[in-house]
């Protein structure tokens, strides 16, 4: 007998079978009543699965991984750069075939956008047009004109985010004076008083330390050109505004920032070299094996400007391994460009992928998905990261999002490789069964008081960090959200925990977050139908019938969302304006599938609109097997921070077609 993750004894239940452990060819006949129209849309789909099935498996890595390219926007490849000019590390190649890059995404308005098809935005304007300054291109060649011209008519660079500004004052561009105040001695904070760095989210933690040391060290290297074209009166750079009311939140932490900025002039010298020293440690220890941090771009970059500033040469250790990881965030396309990616994501792309072809019907055992999950096995974190502050008797057991990053394992990672592993035949089960136990009872440790789950921490939900000036970057806590929580009831119902009190709290959870539309707010993907596609199949794993009413009504909301071609589409906006865009946006192929999914799950196989949403799916198939989607449905920070997996495009429609037919967590094979 084996322990359970409760502390009882007993193996933990097998997956019930289902019709997705069958291949495609094992589905029941066709019903005598089936009208031709379904029947071709059945064939169209088997064949379509096969092709993406055949395609899916042709691009998993020898090693047994996948991982798709992940696209954001051009202040990574910017802020790229302007760290080797910071560092007076210049190389031309690489300044030549990232100002390519960036050249190939700016907009006929002469701006850049952060996601494809969006607005003008004005910080990734200013980055991408210092940066091809940078590369040599004249402030009077008309592309360089018309970005500066937009740019004075936002505002200018006063107008744009605190970090483009830090940026900037880094070569004087600005003044360190005019940016809000972080001091290092934040570090010291206790874990229960109010803006510790363990009230942050873990990607703002990991940026906010470093930039502790930067803001008091004040660097400035000399710039090499000037940037009166990007101010609205060079004269006047920062027009002073006037304070918030200081009976609000914003007036109390604008007036908290002056103080700052007064401590900064009369800070005692031990204390403050004591503090950066202690940011300095605090850094070092969480440099990933591989040299980076986090496995995320913008941490890695700032730690390393901070701790050169510390006095480490590019010649020492941490920051020689770490200059080296920023290069393996480098993709090269065809036509010499270079972009850069903000993060990678094989551990979320190999369960994706694992269970996209075991749904659409690849066997259990076939050898591809036997090395997925030896890979995934491996990648188990097995010592504690920085969730232990808040939950420091609880083992380790989950799983992060990157090739390296184990102080950081993430419960939405951890849920769906469970999902993924309870589908492949391991030579091994023992050894993958003790690997589901840790990660079920990991992640059962990681449930919020409100009985849902955030993606890194518990109850990471304090409403003041989002408050500070410094702050206005994108979203700095990591709250309970309807997508994460869906995915860890799934993962529980699926080990046989549907009626375990904690599995409950979860589902009354997501019971109550649903919007008066229908939908479920998507945290992670874009957006209501990222969270709906989420919660549905959760709802239906765990016993939730579909005729609930918030299941019917989630099924209303996306038959009325369905687009005329069939297919499903969100854009970014509706982050910013629901009533407008929820639900709306050009097709795609992955949130076509994210639909799929929901609504096979709430029973409503046969239905006109998932027949329609299947024919769009294989009408937009590629030769290949592929899908196109040049489109952002991931999301970083709601708005702030766009997606572009290239993977979607291929696990979401695959397990969506595959579950059309051969039946899902909750159904029973459409048949042919």
């Amino acid at each position: 007998m084996t322990a359970t993750t409760d502390g009882s004894t007993g193996a933990l239940p097998p997956r019930a079978p289902s019709a997705s452990d069958a291949t495609a060819e094992k589905t029941a006949p066709p019903a005598p009543m089936r009208t031709a129209v379904r029947q071709d849309t059945v064939d169209a789909a088997r064949r379509a699965t096969a092709r993406a099935t055949d395609y899916l498996l042709s691009v998993q890595d020898p090693a047994g991984w996948w991982k798709g390219d992940l696209e954001t926007n051009v202040t990574m490849d910017a802020e790229d750069l302007l760290l080797r000019q910071f560092l007076g590390i210049q190389d031309p190649e690489l300044t030549e075939a990232a100002a390519r890059h960036i050249r190939g995404e700016q907009c006929a308005d002469g701006t850049w956008a952060t996601f494809y098809g969006g607005p003008g935005e004005l910080s990734a304007t200013i980055e991408a047009y210092v940066a091809l300054r940078l590369a040599g291109d004249s402030p009077d060649a008309p592309h360089m004109a018309k970005a500066a011209a937009w740019v004075r008519g936002q505002g200018g660079i006063a107008a744009a985010r605190v970090f483009t500004r830090i940026w900037l004052a880094l070569f004087g561009w600005w003044k360190w004076d005019d940016l809000p105040e972080l001091p290092p001695e934040l570090l010291y904070f206790p874990k229960w008083f109010p803006l510790n760095i363990y009230d942050f989210g873990c990607w703002a933690r990991q940026t906010i330390v470093p930039l502790t040391i930067v803001s008091a060290k004040r660097p400035v290297r000399p710039a090499p050109f000037a940037l009166d074209e990007l101010h609205t009166d060079p004269r006047r750079p920062n027009p002073p505004r006037p304070l918030a009311p200081a009976t609000t939140w914003d007036g109390v932490f604008q007036r908290l920032d002056k103080a700052l900025h007064l401590y900064h002039k009369v800070a005692v010298r031990k204390l403050r070299g004591a503090a950066m020293r202690s940011a300095a440690r605090w850094i070092i220890e969480r440099q990933e094996n591989d040299g980076c941090w986090g496995g995320i771009q913008p941490p890695a970059v700032y730690s390393i400007i901070a701790l050169h500033l510390c006095g480490y040469d590019l010649d020492h250790p941490v920051l020689r391994t770490g200059l080296a990881s920023l290069d393996r965030f480098a993709v090269w396309r065809e036509d010499g460009a270079r972009m850069i990616e903000a993060c990678q994501s094989p551990v979320w792309d190999t369960c994706l992928a694992t269970i996209a072809l075991a749904d659409a019907g690849l066997p259990a055992d076939h050898p591809q998905l036997v090395k997925a999950a030896e890979w995934m096995l491996a990648e188990q974190i097995d010592r504690p990261g920085d969730w232990s502050v808040k939950r420091p008797q609880l083992p380790s057991g989950g799983w992060g999002f990157e090739f390296e990053n184990d102080n950081y394992p993430d419960i939405d990672d951890t849920a769906e490789v469970v999902l993924a592993l309870r589908r492949v035949k391991h030579p091994d089960p023992l050894r993958a069964e003790a690997a589901v136990r840790r990660a079920v009872r990991w992640n059962l440790g990681m449930q919020s008081k409100n009985g849902a789950w955030g993606a890194f921490d518990v109850d990471n939900t304090s409403p003041f960090p989002n408050r500070l000036p410094f702050c206005d970057f994108g979203e700095v806590i990591d709250p309970p959200s309807a997508d994460v929580t869906a995915h860890v009831v799934e993962m529980l119902a699926d080990v046989g925990r549907a009626h375990d009190p904690r599995t409950r709290r979860g589902i009354a959870w997501l019971l109550a977050e649903q919007e008066s539309s229908g939908a479920w707010f998507g945290r992670w993907g874009t957006n209501y139908l990222y969270g709906t596609g989420s919660v549905l199949p959760a709802l239906a794993a765990a016993g939730v019938p579909g005729s609930h009413p918030a299941v019917r009504r989630a099924v209303r909301w996306l038959e009325q969302v369905q687009n005329d071609d069939g297919g499903w589409g969100e854009d970014q906006r509706s982050y910013q304006d629901k009533e407008k865009w929820a639900g709306r946006g050009a097709s795609t192929a992955s949130q076509t599938a994210w639909a799929l999914m929901a609504l096979l799950a709430a029973g409503e196989r046969d239905s006109e609109a998932v027949r329609r949403g299947v024919r769009r799916l294989t009408a937009t198939q590629r030769e290949d097997g592929s899908w196109d989607e040049p489109y952002f449905t991931g999301t970083g920070f709601p708005w702030d921070f766009s997606i572009n997996y290239h993977l979607y495009r291929q696990v979401f429609p695959l397990t969506a077609l595959g579950r059309y037919l051969n039946g899902g967590p909750a159904g029973a094979p459409v048949g042919a």
